[in-house]
């Protein structure tokens, strides 16, 4: 019985990765997706480049008892040309990237529009002895605007580009963007393979009593679970590696810490996750339910688990659960051992967490696991 049972896993395992592997969709999301991701945001994000800005300039409209030009239409008439109505700003810097601040004049109404569609960031009150500036103080680029226009008020246009001598760029490997988002790709592919390609699979087999018809084989629910899982991890496995690969030539990313802690995260993250995929897709048999269920577990890790920007920008209250959520611990792992070069006793704790997660969570899934 042993013989037929091991027999009847390993047929099920070549018969899932034959599966996945003749369905085009899947090598599409699984491989070349990742890769088109981490390109274009390592594009966009580590290479410098010009910036370009438009700010609107309102003319103040009520009584003022110094008379003559406004301040910053005044400066701009004196030091900058103009062209088709609009003050251009070159801010030149080697080290920082170029900026172009391009000044226009707008009535309150249009530069509202303006600011509403993204068009502009900063709305400039232009008084004669003074300028008000309107903009969203949680925005960033609106910040790096004011005090740019500030700085270039104070000190003059070639501000920019003086002193850059105490501007010493990080060369450091591990401090780019690139290199902290490759790991976050890393672990949400994981996820989201594990959760779409084994908890989808059971609950479209389901609703199409295909699981119905294995039932009436003399089939374990185990091996047909652990067929599954092993055919996930393989291919997540080999996602993985093309995607370090192309990170690797393309970014010079460089690997930092101990191998054997890599590979024992990436094993137990695939097993946090198989477990808890096994686990939602237990009982439903309706795909729109299934696809509610995931898109639960799914959605708000993505969000809060710090794949693209760091979790740390949110409430402090916030950060003990988003650090102990699967996908948190499996991206801050993977991340540590790439960019940090830790090791085994750095990431212990988060290897045995994953493992119990996908452990328990597996056992209860195969305890209330339903054929139809």
């Amino acid at each position: 019985m042993n013989k037929i049972t091991n027999n009847q896993l390993y047929r099920l395992i070549v018969a899932h990765c034959i599966e996945i592997i003749r369905e085009p969709a899947v090598l599409f999301w699984g491989i070349l997706f990742p890769i088109l991701m981490a390109w274009g945001l390592g594009i966009a994000f580590t290479q410098k480049h010009d910036e370009i800005h438009k700010i609107a300039i309102v003319k103040y409209s009520g009584t003022e008892h110094d008379s003559g030009k406004s301040k910053l239409l005044g400066f701009l008439e004196k030091n900058v040309r103009t062209k088709n109505g609009q003050f251009t700003v070159e801010l030149k810097n080697s080290k920082l990237g170029n900026s172009s601040l391009i000044f226009f004049e707008s009535t309150w109404n249009d530069a509202y529009t303006m600011l509403k569609k993204g068009n502009i960031n900063v709305i400039v009150e232009d008084h004669t002895n003074d300028i008000k500036y309107h903009f969203d103080p949680a925005s960033s680029d609106a910040q790096k605007i004011y005090h740019q226009i500030a700085d270039m008020l104070d000190n003059g246009i070639n501000y920019y580009s003086a002193n850059q001598e105490t501007i010493k760029p990080l060369t450091i490997s591990g401090t780019r963007y690139i290199d902290f988002l490759i790991p976050g790709l890393l672990a949400m592919g994981i996820m989201m393979s594990c959760t779409w390609g084994i908890s989808y699979t059971i609950i479209e087999r389901r609703s199409k009593k295909l699981l119905r018809r294995m039932v009436a084989t003399p089939m374990k629910k185990s091996n047909f679970l652990i067929a599954l899982i092993t055919a996930r991890v393989a291919m997540n496995i080999f996602e993985a590696l093309i995607l370090i690969l192309f990170s690797w030539l393309y970014f010079d990313i460089h690997f930092q810490g101990s191998i054997m802690a890599l590979i024992a995260v990436f094993i137990t993250g695939n097993i946090a996750f198989s477990g808890l995929s096994i686990l939602i897709s237990s009982h439903t048999a309706n795909s729109e339910i299934g696809n509610g269920i995931i898109n639960a577990v799914v959605t708000p890790m993505m969000v809060l688990s710090g794949i693209f920007f760091s979790y740390h920008n949110f409430p402090e209250w916030s950060l003990p659960v988003i650090r102990n959520l699967p996908l948190t611990m499996l991206a801050d792992s993977i991340r540590s051992i790439f960019n940090e070069g830790v090791g085994f006793a750095e990431v212990y704790r988060e290897i045995l967490v994953l493992l119990a997660t996908g452990i328990v969570s597996f056992v209860i899934g195969l305890k209330i696991f339903k054929w139809y």
